[in-house]
C-alpha cells in the first residue's frame, strides 16, 4: 500500500505507538489523518485531526464511522492492559475488560468501517497484536488471551474480507519504549522504529508483520516443543 495522498484512521492516537503512526503517516503523505482517542483533547499534532473515540462504547463507533466516511487505511493501535491471574477472584472481570476494548471493541469498530472500506476499493486494515498473542508470562495472562483472541479475529477476517479485496494486516511487536512498558524488563523498539518496518511491510504487501527478534524468535518457536520464555515482568508487549 502506497500511503500517498490516501486518508489513515489510527485509534489509540494521543500517546505512545498510536501518536507515532499519525506523525509518520502526515510525514509519509497522507491525504488525511484521523487520530483516535477516548480524550482527544490531548491530540495535538500538525497535520492531524482529532476525534472522540471509545472502543467499548457503541454510539462514539457508529458516530466515528457516520462522520469519517473517507477512510482507506484503519490502524487498530487502541488497547488496555491489566495485570492479573487467571486464578483471582475477579479473574472473570478482568478478562471482560480486556475483550471489551482488545477484541469486542475492535471488531465493532472494523464491521463499521468494512463499508467504508468496501466503498474506497477494499483498502487496507492494520491489527497491533502482539508477541503476547504467542506467548503468555506471569502477570499478563489475561492480556494475552485477549490478544490471541484478536490474532485469531484477525485470520478470521482475512477470509472473510477477501470477497471485498480488504487487506487485513498483523502487526507482532514486543516491548515498545512506550508508558505501557516503561516497567519491562528487556530490550525496547522505539515506536518510530516500529511504524518504520510496518509502513514497510505494508508497501511490499505483507499480512504479518514481525518487528524485532523477540517476535521472530517467539512465532519461530511455536512449532518446537519448547516455546520461547518471555521472561518474568508482567508488563505488556
Amino acid at each position: 500500500m502506497n500511503i500517498q495522498g490516501k486518508v489513515a484512521f489510527v485509534t489509540g492516537a494521543n500517546r505512545g505507538l498510536g501518536k507515532a503512526f499519525a506523525q509518520a503517516l502526515v510525514a509519509a503523505g497522507a491525504a488525511k489523518v484521523y487520530a483516535g482517542a477516548r480524550t482527544p483533547g490531548n491530540i495535538d499534532l500538525p497535520g492531524v485531526e482529532a476525534v472522540q473515540l471509545d472502543l467499548t462504547d457503541p454510539a462514539s463507533i457508529a458516530a466515528a464511522a457516520t462522520r469519517y466516511t473517507d477512510v482507506d487505511l484503519l490502524i487498530n493501535n487502541a488497547g488496555i492492559f491489566a495485570p492479573g491471574s487467571l486464578l483471582d477472584a475477579n479473574a472473570a472481570d478482568t478478562l471482560r475488560r480486556h475483550f471489551d476494548t482488545n477484541l469486542f471493541g475492535q471488531l465493532a469498530l472494523i464491521q463499521a468501517y468494512t463499508p467504508i472500506l468496501q466503498r474506497r476499493g477494499g483498502g487496507t486494515i492494520v491489527n497491533v497484536l502482539s508477541v503476547l498473542s504467542w506467548a503468555a508470562i506471569p502477570g499478563t495472562a489475561p492480556y494475552s488471551v485477549s490478544k490471541a483472541a484478536f490474532w485469531m479475529l484477525t485470520n478470521g477476517l482475512r477470509n472473510e474480507l477477501q470477497a471485498q479485496h480488504t487487506r487485513i494486516v498483523a502487526v507482532h511487536p514486543a516491548y515498545i519504549d512506550t508508558d505501557m512498558a516503561a516497567g519491562a524488563n528487556g530490550p525496547k523498539t522505539q515506536p518510530e522504529d516500529v511504524v518504520r518496518t510496518v509502513l514497510q511491510g505494508l508497501a511490499e504487501g505483507l499480512d504479518e508483520i514481525l518487528v524485532d527478534d523477540v517476535g521472530r524468535a517467539i512465532k519461530q518457536s511455536l512449532s518446537t516443543p519448547q516455546p520461547y520464555y518471555l521472561g518474568t515482568a508482567a508488563t505488556p508487549a
